[in-house]
């Protein structure tokens, strides 16, 4: 890493450090509100079928009580008659229902059916305990393969929510069989991956009030999506709601469109109530009825020529995306564009299908999409080395994309490709492996192994995503001596609002104690587009950096005409004074629109061009011990070196790899999501459980920077890539330690003690 000469590339405390520390912070639960009611949910409890009606105990004293059903609204009417406008949460389908109508279709365990408020919470929790939903129970879909024959409808005629075909090399089926069957040697494998809880530490929480506009608060990651699904649920302009982000304690993509519902669930219940309305869910709510990583199968087939190299490739991959669209088409998306991984190939098909099923909607968690099918083509690498007798890390360097190869859509890698510099970075470190057999701590007898992975993650929104979002920052000398950051980039834990004062710091040559970073509220902040897919830094980053910059030249523009000398500040102060080029509000303002590199070309229709500005790049090296008695599995060692272009903040920039590195880990060993007849049964955090700092061990971090010329100070995403390929570095290592395949995650002790009965 190359030494900082300003306030970027230093591990600078971060500015919300001391506040979360010492509990000064407020988080939504924490804020007063005078007058508040306390919202909850009635959900249902059958996974697929029709909602009778809604009985309320008559032996319950309902005098405080509101209850709000969806046919007790006045839909279509719109906010300034008083009603609303459309019964949905806005993303990219209107076909999920805030409430269920009385008669409607119940499509999930836990689907919202009526919302209650009272002046306590103990309160709330004792009406809803007093209502009983009449259901009818319907036949329901609860695995892919239900879904894919159709049998039972839940989405268009099929249930395939979304489907993308990828192809490079070939123009149809019949040419792909060709190159596949010329093949020298083929490597098959199908590949479960399962549903993993995001496990925030704050759980859904979310207020409404009316005050001119209506008002909404709460604990998110994008404050435009929950204003865009406002404005359709209640039929209002953009000046009639405004959303605004209080402290966040974690989202990892749980928080992206969840809180649209809970935010709709705010509205209906202030709109009848009179007052402000709080919503703050228990864990066990919180775990069985928002979104999780979306389950996934994927099919995999490597075709080798006779030196083992990479003739074919072929992947076919289907997510469950649960009752309801949400971001599927986006998760899969994602998923699709790395199947095929970091490798050389001259022919590529994958085929990628999101399909409906009675599960509760599957949605956003860090990494979306990339670690299912990074899982499946990593296994398949190494599947492919030992069937040669390669060394695994060897295979992967001799096939590893280069800067001139082209990927999957045929982008041809030209930037900041760090293939090299990561395959370096690990061989330097690995030393020998592990003994193969001998003692744990407690002396109980264990078989020890070494995995690895190699992995890419592409920064940034898929393709012309960037462009049609146009994201928009503001830098602002304000008539009280500071400079804002005005950005919709929430800050969740993962330091954005540091990073952007060192930026816009840098830029300024000012201390970065001089910049402030407001909490995103739509009044205040312009859309910069949301808070997902490693495009904070890289993508709003650049955007603080260029309008920073703007500001700058002309602030010192104005100086050297008017002979006025001194820093920034001082400039700024006399422009200001002067009364020259002022906002509304007295101040200097500068705000940039994005614009993409050079180069970006993309097709929509056939997936093909550049479909990201560039690419992390990762690899990890796994090594573990499995108990010969119990088959629990510990993790010894775990390396991982990410290349994340420039570390702004590398201390911040290192703690992003470790708790994603964590995640993963945890994935692959520990974290199950238990369903029966589409309900979570583990909705607690007693046994849907995480990591905690006993299950790992000192984790041994490399920050690799391979700069990319278009990002700020050359960084490039880093939030998700560390999710994507510890899961299977461990699956590779448990197959070196015990010499059985593991195909699927989570690999729990007994599907250890099952694999290997069966081996034997």
């Amino acid at each position: 890493m190359s030494a900082p000469s300003g306030p970027v590339g230093r591990s600078l405390p971060r500015v919300d450090g001391v506040a979360k520390v010492t509990g000064a912070a407020r988080y939504l639960d924490d804020l007063p509100l005078a007058g508040v009611h306390h919202g909850v949910t009635v959900r249902s409890t059958i996974a697929h079928g029709t909602f009778d009606g809604l009985d309320l105990d008559p032996a319950f004293d309902w005098s405080q009580v509101v209850v709000v059903t969806a046919d007790r609204l006045a839909w279509g009417a719109g906010l300034a008659a008083g009603g609303f406008g459309e019964n949905y949460v806005a993303m990219i389908d209107r076909d999920q229902p805030a409430l269920v109508p009385p008669g409607g279709r119940i499509k999930h365990v836990a689907e919202p059916l009526a919302l209650i408020a009272a002046p306590t919470k103990a309160l709330a929790l004792a009406a809803r305990a007093a209502c009983t939903p009449r259901q009818t129970a319907r036949p329901a879909v609860l695995t892919i393969d239900d879904a894919l024959r159709a049998d039972v409808v839940l989405y268009g005629d099929d249930n395939v929510f979304k489907q993308f075909l990828i192809r490079k090399g070939h123009a149809d089926d019949d040419e792909f069989d060709l190159a596949m069957v010329a093949a020298a040697q083929i490597i098959e494998g199908t590949y479960h991956t399962g549903a993993q809880e995001q496990m925030y530490i704050e759980p859904q929480a979310m207020a409404a009030w009316k005050d001119g506009a209506v008002h909404v608060a709460g604990s998110m990651q994008c404050p435009y999506y929950v204003h865009k699904a406002l404005k359709v649920l209640l039929g209002c302009g953009a000046d009639d709601v405004v959303v605004a982000q209080t402290v966040t304690g974690g989202g990892f993509g749980g928080k992206e469109e969840y809180p649209s519902m809970l935010a709709a669930h705010c509205v209906m219940l202030t709109s009848a109530v009179g007052a402000p309305v709080k919503m703050v869910y228990e864990r066990d709510e919180d775990i069985a009825a928002t979104t999780k990583r979306h389950p996934a199968r994927v099919r995999h087939r490597l075709g080798l020529d006779a030196d083992g190299a990479i003739v074919a490739i072929d992947v076919d991959v289907v997510f469950d995306g649960g009752a309801y669209l949400t971001l599927s088409p986006v998760v899969l998306s994602r998923g699709v564009l790395h199947a095929a991984g970091p490798y050389r190939a001259p022919v590529v098909r994958v085929r990628g299908r999101a399909v409906a099923t009675n599960h509760p909607p599957h949605g956003a968690f860090r990494g979306f999409g990339a670690p299912q099918t990074t899982f499946a083509y990593e296994r398949q690498i190494d599947k492919a080395a030992r069937a040669l007798g390669v060394a695994p890390w060897a295979y992967r360097t001799r096939h590893a994309l280069r800067p001139g190869d082209t990927t999957a859509t045929g982008q041809r890698l030209e930037h900041s490709v760090g293939t090299d510099d990561i395959l370096a970075a690990i061989a330097k470190v690995a030393g020998p492996p592990p003994a193969r057999t001998g003692e744990n701590a407690h002396g109980a007898p264990v078989v020890r192994g070494r995995g690895y992975a190699f992995y890419f993650h592409g920064a940034g929104f898929t393709g012309s995503g960037e462009q049609r979002l146009a994201g928009k920052a503001s830098v602002v000398a304000r008539p009280d001596g500071t400079v804002a950051v005005l950005a919709s980039s929430t800050d969740m834990g993962q330091g954005a609002i540091t990073i952007f004062a060192q930026i816009a710091a840098d830029a300024l040559g000012l201390p970065p104690s001089a910049i402030v970073v407001p909490d995103p509220a739509t009044d205040v902040v312009p859309d910069s587009g949301p808070t997902v897919a490693s495009r904070t830094a890289m993508v709003v980053g650049g955007l603080v950096e260029r309008a920073a910059t703007a500001l700058k030249a002309r602030v010192e523009a104005w100086a050297a005409g008017a002979g006025v000398a001194g820093d920034f500040t001082a400039r700024a102060a006399a422009m200001i004074a002067a009364g020259a080029g002022l906002d509304a509000h007295g101040a200097l303002a500068e705000t940039v629109q994005y614009e993409p590199p050079p180069g970006i070309h993309w097709d929509d229709a056939t997936y093909t061009g550049q479909a990201y500005p560039c690419f992390g790049w990762a690899g990890c090296l796994v090594d573990v011990e499995v108990d010969r008695d119990t088959h629990q599995v510990a993790i010894t060692r775990c390396v991982h070196a990410v290349d994340v272009g420039k570390a702004i903040n590398p201390v911040i920039v290192a703690g992003q790899i470790e708790g994603g590195t964590v995640q993963a880990l945890g994935w692959a060993v520990l974290e199950s999501v238990r369903y029966k007849d589409g309900k979570v049964t583990n909705a607690s955090m007693t046994n849907c459980i995480v990591p905690t700092f006993g299950d790992v061990p000192d984790l041994e971090t490399i920050i690799v920077e391979c700069p990319y010329p278009f990002g700020p100070h050359g960084a490039k995403g880093v939030g998700e890539i560390p999710m994507d390929g510890p899961a299977a570095a461990v699956a590779n290592a448990l197959e070196d330690a015990l010499g059985v395949a593991f195909d699927h995650v989570p690999i729990l002790p007994e599907d250890i003690a099952r694999a290997l009965a069966g081996a034997s």
